[in-house]
């Protein structure tokens, strides 16, 4: 059985806890491989593998980073379809989803190339008299990521990209679910030039994570997955002095209007709720649709779904695959088996016709369902789409602002005044106007408001880049030493 073990200063090292976790190919339900869980004292080699290394690529000049940045960027492109495959073999996904996924995580790389021009700081020449003020943005030194299973490629780079190009050194604990992508990565910055110690790979679990949390020599820690273990990171991390982002879950809702195209509406509601199997914190969850024209758009999102082509991952004509574990799937098919009972309607039931090997469950449509449902209230992972009916836009957007998740969100309508109003009255962190991811671009920043988001400071672009950066100001002055005089005023600059 192959085991997938660390990546600790620029080689792969066998670990030694002697403990390991099963990866499945969530298409069969078969075990592949094997990955290694790290113990404290692996994790520890690895942030002084990270240590060691900053002084180095701290001093390496900005042109220097730009330069890895630029092979990485250039090794990405040409491995797009290898780390795909690794995606779709650990976590199930369809190829052309996970080719998507590299493709967004290919953009940071891009972004990152710019770093010059990022890292700028401001100068003020002559704030008083013979004194100038001027900022400048330098590096934490060691940095954490902790990643989840649903992009197992593309969030690693939603970290790494900024975090490197800004001098850090970086420790990432991926997923042990799906954990070939990031060792896969690892290799390609190593052959795009980047120093041997200043990016690690530790496998691992809770001991992993609690160790990067505790850790005196880690300044930062970056995070994505659920609510729960988003604010135990940050409350954590925090607590031991560390700057933490933690993007945690979501309840997406797309609030269609009267005056919508319903066509457009059903072909994005199902895009956006079935793509990878609804495992996408992005994923729409619940379609608030007005009443008046609600139950046509429910019959053509069903009518859509017979013809969505669910199976193995890496059959180019498929286009939704498994979830990820057994598990997982049971759990997300136990909100579909209540529903009924709590007064939602079946529209479309997925658990019928499902392949035979593998964790798959079909979309799933349930309409007429109420805020006080569990499949509401719960960020329900999985191809799981539900209808909310309302009377129109203020019961559409006071649903919306009640519910604790502020994630994404969508309006679709043809009347831009509606629209406009909509992205200025949402309390959500992501919004799209007839478009129902609005995951924004590399150059923009990702991050959601009110339980999706613990920290500050969202992910990637701009915002990533003053999170890698804390700022500092110099006030200097270089003054006729026969000039000086004791002075216990206030500094004056006029």
């Amino acid at each position: 059985m192959k085991t997938i073990s660390h990546w600790i200063d620029g080689r792969v090292v066998e670990s030694t806890s002697g403990r390991t976790s099963p990866v499945y190919d969530p298409a069969t339900g078969q075990q592949t491989a094997e990955v290694a869980l790290a113990s404290v004292a692996e994790l520890d080699a690895a942030v002084a593998a990270a240590k060691a290394a900053f002084p180095a690529w701290r001093s390496a000049s900005l042109s220097k980073r730009a330069e890895v940045m630029f092979r990485m960027r250039e090794l990405v492109d040409a491995n797009r379809k290898e780390i795909a495959s690794l995606v779709t073999a650990e976590h199930g996904k369809v190829l052309s989803d996970a080719m998507g996924e590299v493709a967004r995580g290919l953009e940071n790389i891009e972004f990152a190339c710019g770093i010059p021009q990022l890292i700028k700081g401001d100068y003020s020449e002559q704030a008083a008299g013979g004194i100038d003020v001027y900022s400048i943005r330098q590096p934490l030194g060691v940095v954490a990521g902790i990643t989840p299973f649903n992009f197992p490629a593309m969030v690693p780079m939603w970290m790494l990209a900024n975090a490197l190009a800004c001098g850090n050194t970086f420790v990432l604990k991926p997923s042990e679910k799906d954990p070939s992508a990031a060792m896969f990565v690892a290799e390609l910055l190593a052959q795009a030039g980047l120093p041997a110690g200043c990016f690690n790979v530790v496998q691992g679990d809770k001991v992993a994570v609690d160790a990067i949390l505790g850790h005196d020599d880690i300044a930062a820690v970056s995070f994505v997955g659920s609510t729960p273990i988003a604010k135990y990171i940050y409350e954590t991390g925090t607590a031991n002095g560390k700057r933490v982002q933690a993007l945690g879950g979501a309840k997406n809702h797309m609030l269609v209007l009267a005056d919508a195209d319903v066509d457009m509406a059903a072909d994005a509601a199902v895009g956006a709720g079935y793509g990878s199997a609804g495992e996408r914190c992005m994923a729409i969850r619940v379609v608030l649709a007005a009443e008046s024209i609600a139950d046509d758009l429910v019959a053509k999102i069903a009518e859509r779904i017979p013809s969505i082509k669910v199976g193995p991952g890496h059959e180019p004509d498929n286009e939704m695959g498994p979830l990820i574990t057994a598990e997982h799937r049971d759990k997300v098919k136990g909100y579909v088996d209540n529903a009924p009972d709590e007064g939602a309607t079946l529209v479309v039931d997925g658990r019928a016709d499902v392949p035979a090997d593998g964790y798959f469950l079909n979309p799933t449509l349930l309409d007429n369902v109420t805020t006080d449902m569990a499949c509401y209230r719960d960020e329900i992972f999985g191809p799981v789409l539900s209808v909310m009916r309302v009377s129109g836009y203020q019961e559409g957007i006071d649903t919306i602002n009640a519910n604790p998740y502020a994630n994404g969100t969508a309006i679709f309508t043809r009347d831009g005044g509606a629209a406009r109003q909509f992205q200025f009255d949402v309390q959500v962190g992501m919004v799209g106007v007839n478009v129902p991811v609005p995951v924004p671009v590399s150059y923009y920043s990702f991050g959601g408001w009110k339980s999706s988001l613990f920290g500050d400071t969202h992910m990637y672009g701009p915002a990533g880049v003053n999170f890698y950066t804390p700022a500092k100001v110099v006030t200097s002055r270089w003054p006729d030493p026969s000039t000086s005089s004791v002075d216990l005023g206030v500094p004056e600059t006029r």
